[in-house]
């Protein structure tokens, strides 16, 4: 099978099985069908196949509550697996429409061969919408390849013309299944990347604030939240420009990243402003991670080719309740921030509910400036 994106395939398998008005409509068909030839032609072949055609279709439709149960819970070991069971249920449902076709054929049962030929071509026609080429193209053929044979062995040459076109349909399922399935990818692709954008800073490419605020909610308590904001940043704007602005917070972005190793989430609140969030953090955690953020962030940075030295505060919250707003919490660790940039920057500050007694530490002993290295 093609080797694709595991969310990709999710959505492909999600779209495979979200069939449930199809499988359900073609496999009452079939077993109609196979029923109605059974008991005109009074062949018991025709009454096994219906037989089996009634027992697979019972199979794909209660798969399909299964996997809609299970979706949520599903990881992407377990996708491909229900994609695999749902290729190897439409292959067998084939096979059966398939030997009910070469079955009508056998015993020349010319009304049989037409609604066989009609229910071969509404299965083919729905499986290819299924957007997975490799089930379409299984299913279809073992359906189609007891026909051809049947047709072959007929000895009118309207048969051996009738195989010939069933081959070339074959052919032309492969091309549309494939090109589905590419525009299916496409249309994915492009949703997982709004998706991405609405939840992404544009500069920076961190999380923004709406994606802050969900991970806040997801986070396991105690939490700690950190408000980082740089100190002389404006002084970089005026000297060298937005655009070299723009690339100092692009490196922001990734040091502060760099400081998490993975545990939490740095996001961006908008202009010079950062933010940390550490789930299961406890005060030393929280501290050592403050600092740490401070203390990258004072070391230069190369801005076209010129060293620039500037500075950082953090205010730093540290909460267990579960029923905080959000808001609150973010304003706690804003006015933190604000306190540290008072007491003259570069510099750390807890959140407390008097901040004129909150504890303060220095990283950096210089005042927050620009620093030019030549």
């Amino acid at each position: 099978m093609q080797r694709l994106d595991p969310e990709i395939r999710r959505e492909l398998a999600h779209l495979l099985y979200s069939s449930m008005p199809l499988v359900g409509t073609i496999s009452a068909a079939a077993v109609v069908i196979g029923t109605v030839m059974a008991w005109v032609a009074h062949d018991a072949a025709y009454a096994w196949i219906t037989a089996a055609l009634f027992v697979v279709g019972v199979f794909r439709v209660v798969k399909l509550l299964m996997f809609a149960a299970r979706f949520d819970q599903l990881d992407d070991v377990a996708i491909i697996r229900w994609e695999r069971l749902y290729g190897w249920g439409a292959a067998a449902f084939g096979l059966a429409v398939g030997a009910l076709s070469a079955r009508a054929f056998q015993i020349g049962d010319g009304p049989g061969i037409w609604m066989c030929f009609g229910l071969s071509m509404a299965f083919c026609v729905g499986i290819v919408s299924r957007v997975s080429p490799w089930i379409a193209m299984t299913s279809s053929a073992v359906l189609l390849i007891p026909t051809v044979i049947a047709c072959l062995m007929q000895p009118e040459p309207v048969y051996r013309m009738g195989a010939g076109m069933i081959v070339l349909f074959w052919i032309t399922l492969r091309g549309t299944s494939y090109r589905l399935t590419a525009a299916f990818t496409e249309r994915i692709m492009a949703q997982q990347a709004l998706a991405r954008q609405a939840h992404r800073d544009y500069l920076t490419g961190l999380p923004n604030r709406a994606a802050f605020v969900a991970a806040l909610w997801r986070a396991e308590r105690p939490i700690a939240i950190i408000a980082v904001d740089l100190d002389g940043f404006k002084l970089v704007n005026d000297r060298f420009g937005h655009q070299a602005g723009d690339e100092l917070l692009c490196q922001v972005g990734a040091r502060l990243q760099d400081c998490l190793g993975g545990s939490g989430t740095a996001a961006r609140f908008g202009g010079d402003e950062f933010m940390l969030l550490l789930p299961a953090a406890e005060r030393n955690a929280a501290l050592a991670l403050a600092e740490a953020a401070v203390s990258a962030l004072s070391q230069p940075f190369t801005l076209a080719g010129t060293r620039v030295q500037i500075g950082a505060s953090a205010g730093i919250l540290v909460t267990d309740d579960q029923m905080a707003e959000t808001v609150a919490l973010l304003d706690q660790a804003d006015r933190a921030l604000y306190a540290a940039k008072r007491a003259g920057g570069q510099r750390c500050c807890w959140a407390v509910a008097d901040l004129s007694v909150a504890t303060t530490w220095t990283q950096v002993p210089a005042a927050p400036s620009l620093i030019l290295f030549d």
